[in-house]
């Protein structure tokens, strides 16, 4: 535990960013299945779950909560996956 005033202020403000961080990093996971699925299985708005995830990919990118060069990855490995269902069917 740390002793000095501004090192416990910094674990706090860690903690908060901590627990934000978590929930924005879930909410990316299930938006890429979502996609994902929506993309293998043919639904209507496989579109539009696709620009969902690529937006939360990039707004996550642009805050540091992953790196730029891991959300433009996945958004690029999204991209291929629903391209190549679409071209199958």
């Amino acid at each position: 535990m740390a002793n000095i005033k501004s090192q416990k202020k910094r674990n706090i403000q860690n903690e908060k960013r901590r627990v934000r961080n978590v929930g924005v990093r879930s909410e990316l996971k299930t938006r890429i299945k979502g996609a994902t699925t929506a993309a293998e299985t043919g639904a209507e708005d496989a579109a539009e779950r696709l620009v969902l995830a690529q937006k939360r990919l990039g707004k996550a990118g642009s805050k540091g909560i992953i790196h730029k060069n891991q959300a433009a990855r996945r958004t690029s490995r999204l991209m291929k996956a629903a391209s190549s269902t679409q071209a199958d069917s």
